[in-house]
């Protein structure tokens, strides 16, 4: 899936404004300009589109954990080499900044009329080695994003 969509859906989904949105990079220790932000938010057939890299929508997650979390007191020192953002890391930094537990992931695709088992679910966030590990595809990742809206969008009728 496009990044530019990711980011586009979920603030979408949970509402945010464009200064929220500035100040979730911030928390990631990012400075984005509203003009920055808005190229991102722009759709691929737009003018003055600008394709937002992993990187960044990597530290727009991590900025909504902490957003919707708060800062760890003494977060683990842990040195791990760049891996491209796959979907199941976009999937499992998403379930950690809504705190979602595996009935709230599943109920949340079903939102969006599609179905998976706990064991499919499952297997999106075992590590890579593992022999039942499975890469999320783009329909689940986008039927997901469909169901928070739903899920949270509902909320404001």
């Amino acid at each position: 899936m496009i990044n530019n969509d990711v980011l586009r859906r979920v603030r979408f989904a949970l509402a945010l404004k464009d200064q929220t949105m500035l100040d979730i990079f911030a928390l990631s220790d990012v400075v984005v300009t509203r003009e920055e932000l808005l190229h991102w938010l722009k759709k691929d057939n737009e003018p003055d589109f600008v394709n937002l890299g992993d990187k960044r929508l990597a530290q727009f997650l991590d900025g909504l954990i902490i957003f919707r979390r708060g800062k760890q007191e003494n977060p683990p020192q842990v040195v791990k080499k760049a891996e491209p953002l796959s979907n199941n890391i976009i999937l499992k930094k998403l379930r950690i900044a809504l705190e979602f537990k595996e009935e709230d992931m599943l109920n949340t695709l079903k939102l969006a009329d599609f179905e998976l088992s706990k064991g499919e679910l499952s297997a999106f966030f075992r590590q890579k080695g593992h022999k039942h590990h499975r890469e999320c595809g783009d329909q689940i990742l986008r039927n997901f994003l469909q169901g928070l809206t739903i899920h949270f969008r509902s909320q404001d009728i």
